[in-house]
């Protein structure tokens, strides 16, 4: 994009993609026509999509902190046998099956080891589902 519009440095692009659709590519303050590349005020609203993605990914960082902090303040109240590999793979991952299994637990096991990290408020239901439940942080 940067290449495109001739600009000496590329933009954070992760950044802005999820500003795509928002409120700083809209025109007038009634949410009007989308602000095309080229179109005056372009470059504005870049600069304001890139700063409402980048408060959104500090407020994120900081609530995902928080979350790993609760889930290690719980982990030594787990009693089983797999806890530990499982709070290993919920720090490294997005999300979790409700129905993981590894060598120390059980898809059983796994399922009441989520239920409990659920009631202590160290993981989410992230699904919403009760067929297929996918847990995180």
């Amino acid at each position: 994009m940067a290449q495109s519009l001739r600009w000496p440095r590329p933009l954070p692009l992760p950044l802005l993609m999820a500003q795509d659709f928002g409120p700083s590519f809209r025109a007038g303050a009634g949410g009007g026509k989308r602000i095309r590349p080229g179109r005056e005020g372009f470059e504005r609203a870049v600069c304001l999509a890139l700063v409402q993605a980048a408060v959104g990914a500090c407020r994120l960082a900081g609530e995902l902190s928080r979350r790993t902090e609760r889930l290690l303040a719980v982990a030594p109240k787990l009693r089983a046998k797999g806890a530990g590999e499982v709070i290993f793979l919920l720090l490294n991952d997005d999300a979790l099956s409700g129905s993981l299994t590894t060598k120390n637990l059980s898809r059983f096991a796994a399922r009441r080891l989520f239920d409990r990290l659920q009631q202590l408020d160290a993981v989410r239901e992230l699904s919403g589902r009760l067929s297929f439940r996918l847990f995180g942080l």
